[in-house]
């Protein structure tokens, strides 16, 4: 019969190097995190026991089993695992003497899932005792298929090398497993809410009344109505009922160029790009005026990297420029790690910040305030690095309000 040749001393390094790779792997606020984070299964196995075993005559054949295991994962690649299983293998018919066994076996593992949970691989330890007790090496490869969100299905084959005669058994196993932990959510699919046939992540004017014929934006390509699109329309604030030439002008005399002919126009004199109402007079408006401020930061940290970007300059004149207002800023962390510790953590964010424009920049102390919300307020809400990465941040918006003439 043919056997595996693996050396009894590399097999028992490498095993044991799996393990504490697994065991060692580091758990760090704010890291990626795994699909789950722990698992319990129960599992049934068919087990192929090697002909030689036991010495000196070997009579093994084949059995069956039933176990369970407990896994933890580290993070989205790492885990490791104990499992107790309960086996009954049959004696060969063949060889004389022999008799079926009953017996358990336990042992560890650490375990390395491929990308997207694909499958996974692992390698560990295994203690039998059927006759006599044999210690083992183990390895294999495996899945958990989704059943629901939580319970999974387990397919497992493995190989066992034992370390003092050399026998080499093999298994396979099928079982469920309950998951614990947070899981990912389900990414949200593009639609079409205002439906101009132009989708929600490019529409820039998301509230076109039914109907209304979109540019490429999904914006009113007439905003005028005068039969003119927008990009050919050179007087595109005509009053309605206006007839118009091919670019969009009155064909009434318009000594302004406003679009309102002279017969009707009130305030003749409007200057090249003031926007007019239907007599002819410039558009004044209360025009709301504001600056956001988006700071992002490093894992586990509340240093300003960048304390002389240019939207923390912006935000700043802002405040100089309109000295009556004020500013609250705000402190966010990731959801990985405990929620006291990153509450704590976005606090500090806040004040980091608050202190870079007051210290470096000269805003009053008393027109900002700095809080923090820790993982309450989370941008992105699903396990991944590019979640964590926008989830730590400061957010800071201040308002002001001007009157100024609308233009083109």
């Amino acid at each position: 019969m043919l056997k595996m040749t693996i050396n009894s001393k590399v097999a028992k390094t490498l095993a044991s190097c799996a393990v504490a790779a697994a065991i060692t792997a580091p758990v760090a606020a704010e890291h990626d995190a795994p699909a789950y984070e722990r698992w319990a299964g129960g599992f049934i196995e068919y087990y192929s026991a090697d002909n030689d075993k036991p010495e000196p005559n070997g009579y093994f054949d084949e059995g069956y089993g039933f176990g369970g295991e407990i896994g933890w994962r580290f993070d989205p690649h790492w885990a490791a695992r104990v499992e107790l299983a309960f086996l009954e293998i049959d004696a060969d018919p063949n060889r004389p003497f022999g008799m079926d066994e009953d017996g358990h076996s336990y042992g560890i593992d650490a375990v390395y899932f491929l990308d997207n949970d694909a499958a996974y691989v692992f390698g560990g330890l295994r203690q039998q005792s059927l006759d006599i007790t044999y210690r083992m090496a183990a390895a294999g490869i495996g899945k958990h298929w989704d059943f629901n969100d939580r319970v999974k299905i387990i397919t497992e084959a493995q190989a066992f090398h034992d370390f003092g005669e050399g026998f080499n058994d093999y298994a396979v196993k099928l079982g469920f497993a309950y998951t614990f932990g947070e899981t990912p959510k389900p990414v949200s699919r593009d639609k079409d809410s205002d439906g101009d046939g132009v989708m929600d992540s490019r529409d820039q004017c998301p509230n076109t009344p039914r109907g209304t014929a979109v540019d490429a934006n999904g914006c009113n390509n007439d905003l005028d109505g005068d039969g003119v699109l927008n990009s050919q329309d050179q007087c595109p604030n005509t009053p309605p009922g206006t007839a118009v030439d091919v670019r969009g002008c009155a064909l009434a005399k318009d000594s302004d160029n406003d679009g309102v002919p002279d017969d009707i126009d009130q305030c003749p004199d409007s200057l090249p790009g003031d926007r007019v109402d239907e007599t002819g007079c410039v558009i004044f408006e209360e025009k709301d005026l504001s600056v956001s401020l988006n700071v992002l930061f490093a894992n586990n940290s509340a240093e300003v990297t960048n304390p002389d970007d240019a939207q923390i300059r912006e935000f700043a004149e802002f405040l100089q420029r309109f000295v009556n207002t004020s500013a609250v800023i705000e402190g966010h962390t990731s959801a990985v790690g405990r929620a006291e510790y990153n509450l704590a953590l976005s606090e500090r964010r806040a004040q980091a910040v608050k202190d870079l424009l007051v210290n470096s920049y000269g805003i009053d102390e008393g027109r900002l305030t700095a809080v923090g919300f820790g993982e309450t307020q989370l941008l992105d809400s699903s396990n991944t690095a590019e979640a964590h990465r926008i989830n730590r941040r400061i957010e800071a918006q201040v308002s002001a309000t001007v009157k100024e003439k609308v233009t083109e």
